[in-house]
């Protein structure tokens, strides 16, 4: 099958189109046929090697993880999905080897889940790792409740784009940032207030329209972005961020508390979210579909950090 690897970590030049064995299902796995494949930061930063001691590998890498297609085939124990099945996942594996950006990629059932009618496949490859990412850092780590406010930073991104749907939904007060040409974007999306991180300093902001701080953050961007949103916090308020590693020993002022995040697969998580996008609760964030050909590119684009929404690889 056609696929993109890399044979050595170094950076996007390392990108090639390959041929590559198809792979074959296991006992508990789906083979799903890839029609789109979103790309994400994760997928660079693999490229660059920053992951290589985290997560285990196995040259030649296959990247992505995110994938929606059509079930080829199934494991002999497989019990809740059958060929012919419309489905996206989040594709992550024990060992970083068979990715997404390419035609067939087979992962367990657990990660599975039926992709909204509703949606394109394009548009629904765009919501798995994403959509986790934010149900995971808003609910499982942060414990967003009802009536509270939160700050999601780069709200027209991927992550923030689904965020603070899912931060509506639930009933919270939702503030982002987002540079001029998005604000109408993440206000229709459902965002309450919106911060030019452009033209102003959101510690500055919050303090003058929410002098009472807010209960929660969720941290897209790390650095400088990530340390002054303590500054923004109530007493007793959460931090979670998923672009750096914090030390759980750390104590905060305040009696803040952070949290770094990596993304788990969560098919039942994200079968909530598609029956959401079905009842129209939830919308995939804007898409640029490119060529498989083009993913040197793709990554790049993504890599600059000023994309709205998703890109998206055509694979068939």
């Amino acid at each position: 099958m056609k696929a993109v690897t890399i044979e050595n970590f170094g950076g996007i030049n390392q990108v090639k189109i390959s041929q590559v064995p198809t792979p074959e299902p296991l006992d508990n796995e789906v083979q799903i046929a890839i029609e789109d494949a979103a790309v994400n930061p994760v997928d660079w930063k693999i490229c660059e090697g920053e992951l290589k001691s985290m997560l285990p590998h196995e040259f030649p890498i296959i990247l992505g993880w995110d994938a929606a297609g059509v079930v080829k085939a199934v494991g002999k124990k497989v019990r809740n999905f059958s060929v012919g099945d419309q489905v996206f996942a989040y594709c992550r594996k024990p060992t970083v080897k068979w990715g997404t950006y390419a035609e067939y990629v087979c992962v367990d059932e657990k990660q599975v889940a039926l992709k909204p009618k509703s949606l394109t496949f394009a548009q629904a490859s765009s919501i798995p790792l994403a959509g986790l990412t934010a149900w995971q850092a808003l609910f499982d780590i942060g414990g967003l409740r009802k009536g509270e406010t939160v700050l999601i930073h780069a709200g027209s991104g991927g992550v923030g784009s689904i965020a603070i749907q899912l931060a509506k939904n639930a009933g919270a007060r939702v503030i982002t940032t987002a540079s001029s040409k998005n604000h109408s974007y993440v206000k229709t999306l459902g965002a309450d207030a919106v911060i030019d991180y452009q033209k102003e300093n959101f510690v500055d902001s919050i303090k003058k329209n929410i002098p009472e701080g807010v209960d929660l953050v969720i941290d897209t961007i790390g650095g400088s972005t990530r340390q002054q949103s303590l500054n923004v916090l109530k007493s007793n308020g959460r931090l979670v961020t998923m672009v750096e590693m914090i030390d759980p020993a750390t104590r905060w002022p305040n009696n803040i508390r952070c949290y770094s995040m990596f993304v788990e697969p969560n098919g039942s998580q994200l079968q909530q979210i598609s029956d959401l996008v079905t009842q129209g609760k939830v919308k995939p964030p804007s898409i640029l579909e490119m060529k498989l050909e083009e993913a040197a590119i793709a990554l790049e684009k993504n890599r600059s950090g000023h994309t709205c929404g998703k890109i998206v690889l055509k694979i068939r």
